[in-house]
């Protein structure tokens, strides 16, 4: 490698080190998945006992987890967000509300929904 060229990667080095400085929080971008506009934040989770479901409404439409209730325990059954509300973590909060609900109650947790099984698996609490 000739000198001018290592001058250049040197000087290109710094430019990026001053760019973007690693503790600086990620940009909105694809990866990082934050949305920027006009869409709703979504309101809590509600515990719909009537339907035996968790719902969350954004937008005019609604994710839901359903559910089997017991008086010892609570079942995960399937979690089902529209297509149009996708990519936000709806299912998410779904599944952290049928947790939070289960511990809080009192009640054994049992999970048959893939979606939950698979929220329990990367967030080990």
């Amino acid at each position: 490698m000739n000198d001018d060229q290592s001058a250049r990667d040197r000087n290109l080095d710094e430019a990026l080190d001053e760019t973007f400085p690693a503790s600086d929080a990620p940009a909105n971008t694809v990866e990082t998945g934050t949305r920027v506009g006009t869409e709703s934040m979504p309101d809590a989770v509600t515990d719909n006992r009537k339907a035996s479901r968790f719902e969350l409404v954004v937008d005019g439409h609604t994710a839901v987890l359903n559910y089997e209730r017991t008086r010892t325990s609570l079942v995960l059954l399937h979690t089902e967000v529209p297509p149009a509300l996708r990519g936000r973590h709806l299912a998410d909060a779904l599944a952290q509300a049928g947790i939070d609900t289960a511990r809080a109650e009192g009640l054994q947790l049992a999970v048959v929904c893939p979606f939950v099984k698979a929220y329990l698996q990367h967030h080990r609490q």
